[in-house]
C-alpha cells in the first residue's frame, strides 16, 4: 500500500472542479429548486452555491471513493478481498490482512476515522450554507449521505453518525438503517415535483455521475431503497416488503445508461491492481466464471503476463495465499481489466433486476415479472453492460458448473475442488435453497467490481459458496469475516460510547459477530 496520502481541504478549489473559469461560469446553470424549470442568475445564487457545489463534489468522492488511497483502504482491501473478487499479491501483507481476519489496526480504523469524516463534514457544511432550505442541494446531499452511512454500517455494524447531543455516540445498525430510509424518503419527496417531467437538470458542473440529470439521482435513491429492502428481508420482513414494493413502483434503475458510474481519474482499481500490482483476481470468482465459460471473465480480468502453454489465460489467486514475492506473483495472476479512466461502478440495472427477482421469489407484489423472467433479464442486462455478447446460451446452460481451482504453475496457493456445483439455468421445480444459491451466485458475479455489495450478499445469504482461506485464520472457523472491528483509537478517544457500541453488537468486537441483518428469509 502506498503512503502517499493526499490531503484534502474542506472546499475543493475552483481549478480542481471547473478549470480556470470565473465565478459566473461556475454558478451559471444552477437551478433554484423553488422555481423548477427557471434559471437562477449568479447574483441570486452567490458564492455560497459554488461552495455548496464544492462540498457536493467532496461528498461524491467520499461515498463513491475512487481516489487511490481511499479506494484501497475502504474498498479494495475490504470489500473486494472479502467478496472474493480480488486478493492481495503483495507479500508484505501475508501475516496480517482482512482475509485472515487479523488486519493491521491502521487498516481497520481507516474507513471510520479517515473516510467517514469527509462526507459527514461536507454534509453539515451543505446544510449550514443552505440555511435550512429543503432544496435540490439538500436532497442530493441526503442521498449521498445515505450511501456513505450504508457503506460504514455494513462494515462495522453500529456507527457514529454525528447526530444528537453527543456527536460521538454510536447508533445501532437498525437505527442507522431507519435513518437512511428516512433520509431517502425525504430526498425523493423533495425531488419528486422537480423531476416530474424528466427534463429537470441542476448542478451539472458538480455532478460527476449524471451530469445534473436528477431523474437519475431519483432512481438511484429508489434503487438504494430496494437494495436495503432485500438486505433486511430476513430480519424485518414486513418493513422490507413495504419498502421494496414502494421503491419499484416509484422507479428504480432499469437500463445500463442509468447505472451509477462515477468519473475519477485515475480509477481506483487501476491504481491498486494495474499500476501498483497490489491486487490480483481472486480464485473464487475466476473458478466460477471459468466453469461457466462466462464471456464476462475477460472483461473483468486481463490475461496473465506469464502465460504458460496449456494453462488458463486468466488465473486467480487463493484468498489468503502466502505470497512469496510480489514481483513473481504479479505476472503469474490476472490483474483487473481496467484503464486509468475507467468509470467506477457503484450501482447497476442488473443488480436491480436480481433484487426484483428475489422480491418476486419472496412474494412481493408488482416486481415486474416472475422470478425466472427477472433473473434472466438480470443476466442479459449484465452481459449488455459488459458488451459480452448474447446471453442466451449462458442462461439456458443446464450442465456447466464452477470449475475446480487449479493454481498457476509454481503458484503460491493450492489447488482445490470446487466449492459449489450450482448451474446457471433457472428451474422452478428446485427447492428454495437451490433457487437462492443460483440467484445469488449470478448476482454476485454481476455485482463485480463493487466488492462491498458482493461481500454483503455473501454474508446475508451464505452464497456463493467459497473456498477456505489458504492460510490459518487462528481461532476463527468462518471463511469470510462478518464485520470488521471498531477503530482501536476509540479505546482512548471515545471509551464510554465504545462500550455502549459493543453492547449493541450482541457479540464480541471481532470479525465473527454478525450484522443485525444477517438472517435468511427462507
Amino acid at each position: 500500500m502506498k503512503n502517499k496520502y493526499i490531503s484534502r481541504v474542506a472546499v475543493i478549489g475552483l481549478t480542481a472542479v471547473l478549470g480556470m473559469g470565473g465565478l459566473t461560469s461556475c454558478t451559471a446553470g444552477f437551478e433554484d429548486a423553488n422555481r423548477p424549470g427557471s434559471k437562477a442568475s449568479a447574483e441570486e445564487l452567490g458564492r455560497d452555491n459554488y461552495t455548496i457545489g464544492s462540498f457536493l463534489v467532496q461528498m461524491q468522492n467520499a461515498v463513491f471513493p475512487e481516489q487511490e488511497n481511499d479506494f484501497q483502504m475502504n474498498e479494495d482491501l475490504i470489500g473486494n478481498y472479502l467478496a472474493r473478487y480480488m486478493t492481495y499479491a503483495n507479500n508484505g501483507w501475508n501475516s496480517a490482512n482482512f482475509a485472515t481476519m487479523n488486519a493491521p489496526t491502521g487498516w481497520v480504523r481507516y474507513p471510520q476515522k479517515s473516510l467517514a469524516p469527509k462526507f459527514l463534514s461536507a454534509f453539515n457544511d451543505i446544510k449550514r450554507l443552505g440555511n435550512g432550505k429543503k432544496d435540490v442541494n439538500y436532497a442530493w446531499a441526503l442521498i449521498l449521505r445515505a450511501q456513505g452511512f450504508l457503506g460504514m454500517t455494513d462494515k462495522y455494524g453500529p456507527f457514529t453518525i454525528g447526530e444528537g447531543e453527543d456527536g460521538k455516540a454510536y447508533t445501532s445498525q437498525e437505527g442507522i438503517y431507519n435513518r437512511i430510509i428516512d433520509d431517502l424518503n425525504e430526498a425523493t419527496e423533495i425531488l419528486k415535483p422537480l423531476v416530474s417531467n424528466g427534463s429537470y437538470r441542476a448542478n451539472a458542473e458538480f455532478d460527476k455521475v449524471y451530469g445534473g440529470k436528477f431523474i437519475n439521482w431519483m432512481k438511484f435513491a429508489n434503487s438504494l431503497k430496494l437494495r436495503i429492502a432485500i438486505r433486511i428481508s430476513g430480519v424485518a420482513p414486513e418493513k422490507a416488503k413495504e419498502l421494496g414494493e414502494a421503491a419499484v413502483k416509484a422507479g428504480v434503475i432499469e437500463s445500463n445508461d442509468e447505472n451509477l458510474a462515477i468519473e475519477y481519474t485515475p480509477h481506483g482499481l487501476y491504481k491498486t491492481s494495474v499500476e501498483w500490482g497490489d491486487s490480483r483476481a481472486c480464485a473464487d470468482i475466476e473458478s466460477f466464471m471459468t466453469g461457466y465459460q462466462d464471456p464476462r471473465l475477460s472483461k473483468y480480468f486481463k490475461d496473465v503476463v506469464d502465460h504458460k502453454p496449456g494453462t488458463r489465460a486468466i488465473i486467480g489467486c487463493r484468498a489468503g495465499a502466502k505470497i512469496g514475492n510480489k514481483s513473481v506473483a504479479d505476472p503469474m495472476y490476472s490483474a483487473a481489466n481496467v484503464m486509468v479512466n475507467t468509470k467506477g461502478i457503484w450501482m447497476t440495472a442488473a443488480e436491480m433486476y436480481f433484487c426484483r427477482a428475489e422480491g418476486a421469489l419472496i412474494g412481493w407484489s408488482n416486481m415486474g415479472g416472475t422470478p425466472q423472467d427477472l433473473y434472466n433479464t438480470a443476466i442479459k442486462t449484465s452481459f449488455q453492460q459488459w458488451e459480452a455478447g448474447d446471453a442466451t446460451n449462458y442462461i439456458y446452460n443446464s450442465w456447466s458448473q464452477p470449475a475446480a481451482y487449479q493454481d498457476a504453475p509454481d503458484g503460491f496457493g493450492q489447488n482445490a475442488p470446487s466449492a459449489s456445483y450450482i448451474t446457471v439455468q433457472w428451474n422452478d421445480r428446485d427447492d428454495m435453497e437451490t433457487k437462492m444459491e443460483r440467484l445469488i451466485t449470478q448476482k454476485w458475479i454481476a455485482l463485480f467490481p463493487y466488492g462491498q455489495e458482493g461481500w454483503n450478499e455473501l454474508r446475508r445469504t451464505g452464497y456463493p459458496k467459497v473456498l477456505p482461506v489458504a492460510q490459518s485464520t487462528g481461532s476463527y472457523t468462518i471463511k469470510v469475516p462478518n464485520r470488521i472491528p471498531f477503530a482501536d483509537t476509540e479505546l482512548t478517544e471515545n471509551p464510554e460510547n465504545l462500550a455502549k457500541a459493543k453492547e449493541m453488537l450482541n457479540g464480541a468486537d471481532d470479525y465473527a459477530t454478525k450484522m443485525w441483518w444477517q438472517k435468511k428469509w427462507w
